[in-house]
């Protein structure tokens, strides 16, 4: 990738049809390619965060910039650019970790998000994926995480069950492939 440069772009709006064909349009138009995107909308905003590989290096500045005047954007978007270095480290790898998905629900109370992963971050377990939110005096978390094989899932399992009957919450703890096997929606055609 001596020849190609990276990125990480964030766009946020007020959310409203057109945003995701807009900001690829604006990345085409400079030769740029995404490798990764997410993109979703809370309580009215949308948020799109992707990685872009362009021919050229650009100033992270001007390359928001330029993603944020295309005209097949609107002028209400906040953009930020932040180069990826070409000789980062990768993460660990499959073989070194395991993807396992995290759910729990309960009351609500503050505290609840810095208590779960405070708790994963003590034990090196990185957080890939995160959503939480709010449903009147109800609180729902789902996270996707990276375990390292040298860590006892049982007790893993059995610390995070804890941490929610300590919270009022239920927690559950499945490998990624269990998950996806068990809630994927299938229809018939």
């Amino acid at each position: 990738m001596s020849d190609q440069f990276a990125y990480v772009l964030n766009v946020v709006s007020s959310d409203h049809p057109g945003i995701v064909a807009g900001v690829s349009a604006a990345l085409g138009d400079i030769d740029a390619n995404i490798d990764s995107c997410s993109q979703t909308v809370l309580d009215g905003y949308f948020t799109f965060i992707l990685v872009v590989v362009l021919p050229k290096q650009w100033d992270a500045d001007a390359l928001a910039d330029c993603v944020k005047r295309h005209p097949s954007l609107g002028k209400a978007y906040k953009v930020a650019a932040v180069p990826i270095p070409n000789d980062r480290k990768p993460a660990a790898s499959q073989s070194e970790s395991d993807t396992f998905v995290i759910t729990a629900f309960g009351k609500d109370s503050k505290g609840i998000i810095r208590q779960f992963s405070k708790y994963l971050a003590d034990r090196e377990i990185n957080i890939l994926d995160f959503y939480g939110r709010r449903d009147n005096d109800e609180f729902v978390m789902m996270g996707q995480v990276q375990i390292p094989k040298n860590l006892e899932i049982r007790v893993l399992q059995d610390d995070l069950e804890e941490i929610g009957r300590e919270c009022g919450f239920t927690v559950r703890l499945q490998h990624n492939n269990i998950f996806a096997a068990t809630n994927e929606i299938r229809l018939p055609f």
